[in-house]
């Protein structure tokens, strides 16, 4: 009898402690799951954040298509809602381009009308360099680069009436977001930059202890480490995540480590060279993955394109290495 009792006394303790063992998990799976939740809300890209992110780019496209950097941000902004609507969410589509003569993927929203279809882009990059090639390849639109890339008054009135948007105030949105955000100053580094050379992209009023951005002759964005940088720090900067800068730059096992002078790209490297040259020769010994960086090609694309050399083997002054 006494041991039935103690039995039973046992049991209710470890039900009592089953129980207590279940609501302390039932209250982290609550809590966890308020924490995800939480997460998942997309954080409101302000209007100041899209320029820090896409200002570079647009810049960079005002070299190669001569459309005004002004331009094409403030059509970002207004097209995309600084890319915070679902079409730039979802689609990649940051300036409201519709499927005429599209053959890529598609989606259907409203706009002037029910269930229109918009273009789908692999990336957002991929949206603003269509944008770039839609200007340029299409005849209406021809007048606009008649207009120098300073008079972004007469670009946002010639988009209008060829017809880019039906909505009458275009222009003067346009123009209110440029002014506002005084984005007319990026239009005159146009006549500064060189697509031949490395050239200074940023604003004349560098805060002090930012990275001046540089174009590559082969066509992507850098920053010139100084003392004490981080991918870290760099990534901060610009608004990009530590994965982007690593996937971005091929350092090996060196990661965060960063030496005065290092070359780190803001965007991925290139699949082979621009230059018509099919082959770098060496003039002192380097390693594919210097070569790499040097000359912002992708280290796998130049393992395939020399395969018979490691990354990190060296190669000799005087040899050659193929860059396309």
């Amino acid at each position: 009898m006494l041991l039935t009792k103690n039995v039973t006394i046992v049991n209710n303790f470890r039900n009592r402690d089953k129980t207590r063992v279940m609501k302390i998990f039932l209250f982290l799976l609550v809590i966890g799951s308020t924490f995800n939740l939480v997460a998942m809300v997309d954080k409101i890209i302000s209007k100041e954040e899209y320029v820090e992110s896409w200002k570079v780019i647009a810049v960079q496209h005002m070299v190669d298509y001569k459309i005004p950097a002004s331009i094409t941000l403030a059509q970002g902004i207004i097209e995309s809602g600084s890319g915070n609507s679902d079409l730039a969410k979802k689609g990649n589509n940051h300036f409201g381009i519709k499927c005429h003569e599209w053959t890529g993927e598609k989606m259907y929203m409203d706009d002037d009308a029910k269930g229109e279809c918009f273009r789908v882009y692999s990336s957002a990059d991929e949206s603003f360099a269509d944008h770039s090639k839609f200007l340029t390849s299409k005849s209406r639109y021809s007048k606009l680069f008649l207009f120098e890339s300073t008079d972004y008054k007469s670009w946002a009135q010639g988009l209008k009436d060829a017809g880019y948007a039906t909505n009458p105030k275009y222009p003067q949105m346009l123009i209110e977001v440029i002014e506002n955000l005084k984005l007319y100053q990026l239009d005159g580094l146009n006549s500064v930059v060189s697509t031949n050379s490395p050239e200074l992209l940023a604003s004349e009023k560098t805060i002090e202890g930012s990275h001046s951005v540089y174009i590559h002759k082969n066509k992507v964005n850098y920053v010139i480490a100084k003392k004490g940088d981080t991918f870290y720090k760099i990534a901060k900067e610009f608004n990009l995540g530590l994965w982007q800068l690593y996937k971005y730059n091929d350092f090996g096992q060196r990661k965060d480590i960063l030496e005065v002078g290092d070359v780190i790209y803001l965007q991925p490297k290139r699949k082979h060279s621009k230059s018509k040259e099919d082959n770098y020769v060496l003039t002192e010994t380097k390693t594919l993955r210097q070569v790499s960086q040097e000359e912002a090609i992708k280290l796998e694309s130049l393992e395939k394109l020399n395969e018979t050399v490691s990354p990190d083997e060296k190669i000799a002054k005087g040899q050659k290495v193929k860059l396309r």
